[in-house]
């Protein structure tokens, strides 16, 4: 029997709005985990490991349609399948 238990590879940029163009649907059949600067963070909403950089979302503030607007926080970035 062959295993088709292969996950596809992380991209460099990813995404998790289904609204962006760096959306990646197959990647997110498995949990995804991200660290930053060694801590491992639950609350990315989007990643560049090339450019070092996560966003993760407002707690309050809103933009003109309704999602979250996003904080950049600039580090060591490593994505990994859970």
């Amino acid at each position: 029997m062959s295993d088709t238990n292969s996950t596809p590879a992380l991209p460099d940029h990813l995404s998790g709005n289904p609204r962006s163009p760096h959306y990646v649907a197959e990647c997110f059949e498995q949990p995804i985990g991200i660290r930053l600067n060694g801590k491992e963070r639950t609350d990315v909403e989007e990643y560049c490991v090339s450019e070092g950089w996560v966003k993760i979302a407002s707690p309050k503030s809103k933009d003109r349609f309704g999602q979250p607007m996003l904080i950049k926080l600039k580090g060591e970035v490593e994505a990994f399948y859970k």
